[in-house]
């Protein structure tokens, strides 16, 4: 097992774009797993959280949730264990987030007879009663929706959360892959592929200076110029560092970024405070030295040909090859926020690095940049100057309390074979 990395902290640039940027220091290369096979070790992972019941799988109905409570009903049936129990965040308020038909699928398709819904309304909001509470208790942490999983953490007590967390990174293309087809599979490149293959074989110093340059980093507008070219550095440096080989990139880039084990350590911390312990199969270092020696130097050539491989016996064909995602901003942005924007006072953000009417101008749209969200989170723990609002004392109470009705869904159970 790999030593977990804990007190991760955001610097004030982080912060002010809300993401981790660059390699933990704290964290080395993987070395070599014992593990033979990716399969095999994603089982291992989900066996070790089966054991301590309750499971809980936080289950989205996306392919990376699907596939993570997939594995797990299977290991479980096979050797006898508790089923683990699929949980669901549910929000009708918000479109982006209706994932219930493919939901469904998966839940009928597994023959589960056990299944929970949470109807949330404000409840994960940034400001709502979990982020609030997590807020007092560890600070402003990356990602800024990690309170997301306190509903499924607090119905876990003493037992074992499963996420699909790390999915998106492992079974993507790495932005390197059509040069390492070319070098390593001798693959000539299609015509879609041509621009990002003369991207990868540009030499270090020309590709970082285009990453630094990427337009999107002039739109956020709230920081000042020299704080966006400073982010736009960093980001550059880190992403130039990716090697082309997809094993040498998982081994040694992405498992050291800081924004995986920011990620990790949030998740750790938050799993602590209610005796959860939490499991993300698709960023365990094993699984990830094993698939990166199943697929060696080209990697998976996309995310629907790495779950069939990986769980082509256990999801339903549909949901292998949807192509449809869903997002949640909306949950994170109701509205429960906007008093507190209203009477701020410019208190708790790095003037130098941020111009607070614009910042304030920013968090009055409809739909503010999630990358202002960490600054908004940090703005409100200064405006209470040490207060603890009534209501956070214990960890996940306010939000399990508030997400009424809880639905406690049992599928019917479809024909026999």
């Amino acid at each position: 097992m790999i030593a977990p990395v804990s007190g991760v902290q955001l610097d004030p640039l982080e912060v002010a774009w809300a993401i981790p940027l660059g390699e933990e220091p704290a964290v080395g290369a993987l070395p070599q797993s014992s593990v033979k096979g990716a399969r095999l070790a994603l089982e291992q992972v989900v066996r070790r959280a089966l054991l301590r019941p309750p499971c809980v799988v936080s289950f989205s109905g996306g392919r990376d949730s699907s596939a993570v409570l997939a594995l797990a009903v299977l290991v479980a049936r096979r050797e006898g264990l508790a089923e683990p129990i699929p949980v669901t965040n549910r929000f009708a308020a918000v479109p982006s987030a209706d994932e219930r038909d493919w939901q469904e699928l998966v839940v009928r398709h597994l023959r589960l007879s056990d299944w929970t819904c949470l109807e949330l309304t404000d409840e994960l909001d940034m400001l709502g009663p979990a982020a609030v509470d997590i807020l007092h208790r560890h600070g402003v942490l990356a990602p800024f929706n990690s309170h997301f999983h306190v509903p499924l953490l607090a119905l876990a007590p003493g037992g074992s959360l499963l996420t699909g967390i790390g999915g998106d990174e492992v079974f993507e293309p790495t932005d390197r892959a059509p040069l390492g087809r070319l070098l390593y599979g001798r693959a000539l490149p299609s015509r879609r592929q041509l621009k990002p293959l003369a991207l990868a074989t540009l030499p270090r110093s020309i590709r970082r200076l285009r990453l630094a340059s990427e337009p999107a980093f002039k739109s956020y507008g709230w920081l000042r110029r020299e704080a966006r070219i400073e982010i736009a550095r960093r980001y550059a440096d880190w992403m130039a560092d990716e090697p082309i080989s997809y094993q040498a990139s998982m081994r040694t880039w992405w498992w050291r970024s800081r924004v995986l084990q920011c990620n990790l350590d949030a998740k750790r911390l938050l799993a602590r405070d209610l005796n959860v312990e939490i499991h993300h199969p698709f960023a365990d270092p094993d699984v990830l030295l094993a698939y990166g020696a199943d697929r060696g130097r080209l990697g998976p050539p996309g995310r629907v040909w790495a779950i069939r491989e990986l769980f082509g016996d256990l999801l339903p064909q549909a949901v292998i090859e949807r192509e449809s995602k869903s997002t949640f901003n909306g949950a994170f942005w109701t509205g429960a926020a906007l008093p507190f924007v209203e009477r701020w006072g410019g208190e708790g953000v790095d003037t130098d690095l941020v111009d607070i009417r614009r910042l304030r101008d920013e968090w009055m749209r409809p739909e503010p940049s999630p990358h202002s969200f960490a600054l908004l989170q940090q703005a409100f723990l200064a405006d209470c100057s040490g207060r603890r609002p009534r209501g956070t004392e214990v960890a996940g109470q306010a939000v399990t309390t508030a997400a009424a009705p809880i639905l406690r869904r049992r599928p019917s159970a479809p024909p026999r074979r």
